[in-house]
């Protein structure tokens, strides 16, 4: 690889924004793809799909062979609220390589002996979250049921552009919630991108089944092809 070529792969990556590396396994050659460019690159479809799934492979372009290294940032999971269903999903998230939040203000809740190995703020939404560098390639998720944590915490995630937003709630108190937002200034478009109720609709009942519901539901959200996605939901 080029010096050059390595200072800018550098600087997207600790910029999280994704790159692929393009190698043509006959002659050598190298190019660098930026998440930006992907609509106008030739291999558009391809290089979409490998960084969807995550991983490096090799495809075929005409009569080339080519080898794609998909560098993708570390995928973050921030749980606001230090429940119950916090405790399940967590160390799911981070057998899953995600890595792993829990905010809550309650100390009662956020505390080292219910959340082992678990980074934990106990902190208010606003002075917890901005240093996180919540980024596209955050999973955020609000699950305390108080408006006074889970709305201000939402707001953030619309402003940060997540992946995946999810708020734990039935549709009556979901529709509570839109209203609250939209009176703090959130707009349709980021009320329609929470999922509510969190969670695929598996017929979770027990916090760790839920967990698995969450985690499923984040799953597709970051793997799943559009029209996949919807199907899924």
């Amino acid at each position: 690889m080029k010096l050059e070529t390595l200072k800018e792969l550098n600087t997207e990556r600790a910029a999280r924004r994704p790159v692929i590396l393009v190698t043509d396994t006959e002659n050598g050659q190298q190019r660098l793809v930026k998440a930006a460019d992907f609509v106008t690159d030739p291999l558009r479809a391809e290089l979409t799909k490998q960084l969807r799934m995550g991983k490096s492979g090799m495809i075929e372009a005409g009569d080339k062979k080519l080898f794609l290294n998909v560098y993708a940032p570390t995928a973050k999971l921030v749980i606001v609220g230090a429940v119950h269903i916090s405790q399940a999903l967590a160390p799911l998230a981070r057998s899953l390589d995600y890595d792993v939040t829990v905010v809550d203000p309650r100390t009662a809740f956020a505390s080292p002996e219910r959340f082992p190995d678990v980074p934990l703020i106990a902190e208010w939404p606003d002075v917890a979250l901005p240093p996180l560098d919540v980024d596209h390639y955050t999973a955020f998720v609000a699950l305390t049921h108080d408006p006074k944590i889970d709305d201000p915490a939402l707001l953030h995630a619309f402003q940060r552009d997540c992946f995946y937003i999810g708020a734990l709630g039935s549709r009556k108190t979901h529709a509570k919630r839109g209203e609250r937002l939209r009176a703090q200034g959130a707009r349709e478009a980021d009320i329609a991108r929470i999922h509510a109720p969190i969670g695929l609709p598996i017929g979770a009942v027990s916090p760790s089944e839920i967990a698995v519901a969450i985690m499923a539901e984040i799953t597709a959200q970051l793997r799943l092809p559009a029209k996949e996605k919807e199907a899924a939901a």
